[in-house]
């Protein structure tokens, strides 16, 4: 795409976990991205078992257990009842150190077993 060129966001293929990775983190810093932000092994299981594809929500409980499953887009893909889900959960984003928005779930508290199954970003 265009815009990419013109933003500078142009990747090779990543070929190791190592540099799917560094592009996104790259993400996680040109964007401010809030939340814990996680990316697929290169066998791309978590995309083969759970069907992302071309779109959907999936958000992880502290224990890497599924706990919203989203439908499927783009007719059934919903971004406002995921939202809803979240705010019902963990509570309004309310800002925290910097500009960035806390819903509770970090690395930080998230068990051993969840963080064993996909790459978390610093």
């Amino acid at each position: 795409m265009k815009i990419n060129v013109t933003e500078d966001i142009c990747y090779a293929q990543p070929k190791s976990l190592k540099q799917r990775l560094a592009i996104g983190n790259d993400f996680i810093r040109r964007y401010h991205f809030p939340l814990p932000f996680a990316v697929d092994d290169m066998d791309n299981a978590a995309d083969l078992a759970y069907a992302a594809w071309p779109e959907r929500i999936y958000i992880l409980s502290e224990d890497g257990n599924i706990a919203y499953r989203g439908g499927m887009g783009p007719f059934n893909y919903n971004p406002d009842e995921a939202r809803a889900w979240l705010q019902n959960r963990f509570g309004a984003p309310t800002p925290s150190a910097g500009s960035s928005i806390s819903h509770g779930l970090t690395d930080q508290n998230l068990s051993a077993r969840a963080k064993s199954r996909i790459g978390f970003l610093k």
